[in-house]
């Protein structure tokens, strides 16, 4: 692990697993997770050869937690100068959750910079909430409850989480892992993008995911209600929907074995 400098001297913690293969696959994390979450991920793409690299978004994990910059454009903007940093090109990015919009955000910002393949998990795009005019989401009464047991109880509001994110049955150790790495977030970064979450409106980012591009969803999800990826699909030309029936939000490890060999078939269609 090393960090990266961005704007205002915050730093982003990077974790850079197999830097001298030449397939690489960069990875954002959802809300309120960090890059550890891939974990059951990052293991198969090095032993398949793959340069891996995760990072914590600002206010997640072990990157600094300013008091600003918790939007997605600066969010994406992290995203670009850790790539630059290492000097990555032709590479597939991978966002979940919140980290499905910042990735979207980053190809309309960005211009798809180094980009050659887009993998979308249980995307929480092209937004959270609904609004006139959108009638897919979660109510915004909803994120709003959330913010707010976030800034009295982030404990509980970690604790309900991790119970929502699983559709499989698994053991409590894993769930309590989930809720661990979920309080290993700083409040201010889980409150700030809540907000985000919120309050953000990505719907002029999907035209730019002009490389081949895979949606993965859960149908039980709870979280990022599945019409969501049925929107990204129909938006995003090409797009391949991979549909897992058994999962919840936590798609990447509900159907631990198959997501697996079904994210690795996309990466080396």
């Amino acid at each position: 692990m090393y960090y990266v400098t961005v704007d205002h001297r915050v730093k982003i913690a990077v974790y850079d697993l197999n830097p001298t293969c030449k397939k690489t696959v960069v990875m954002v994390h959802g809300w309120p997770l960090s890059a550890a979450m891939y974990e059951y991920q990052t293991r198969v793409l090095a032993d398949r050869g793959y340069r891996v690299v995760t990072m914590d978004l600002r206010g997640f994990g072990r990157s600094d937690a300013p008091a600003c910059g918790y939007e997605y454009d600066r969010l994406s903007d992290d995203v670009f100068q850790v790539i630059q940093a290492l000097r990555l090109s032709r590479f597939v990015l991978v966002g979940f959750s919140m980290g499905g919009a910042i990735v979207l955000r980053y190809m309309r910002r960005h211009q798809g910079f180094g980009v050659c393949r887009l993998a979308l998990l249980g995307a929480a795009a092209p937004r959270y909430t609904c609004c006139p005019g959108f009638p897919y989401g979660v109510p915004r009464s909803t994120v709003e409850s959330l913010i707010a047991l976030s800034q009295t109880d982030r404990p509980q509001q970690a604790q309900d989480f991790s119970r929502q994110l699983l559709a499989c049955p698994h053991s409590d150790a894993i769930k309590d892992w989930f809720r661990d790495l979920a309080l290993e977030a700083s409040g201010i970064g889980t409150v700030k993008t809540a907000y985000a979450l919120r309050d953000e409106d990505g719907c002029a980012d999907l035209e730019w995911a002009k490389v081949p591009t895979g949606i993965f969803h859960g149908k039980k999800d709870q979280i990022v209600p599945y019409e969501l990826g049925l929107v990204q699909k129909a938006c995003i030309p090409g797009a391949q929907l991979f549909t897992f029936e058994n999962s919840g939000h936590g798609i990447f490890y509900d159907e631990l074995e198959r997501f697996n060999r079904v994210f690795m078939g996309f990466l080396e269609d």
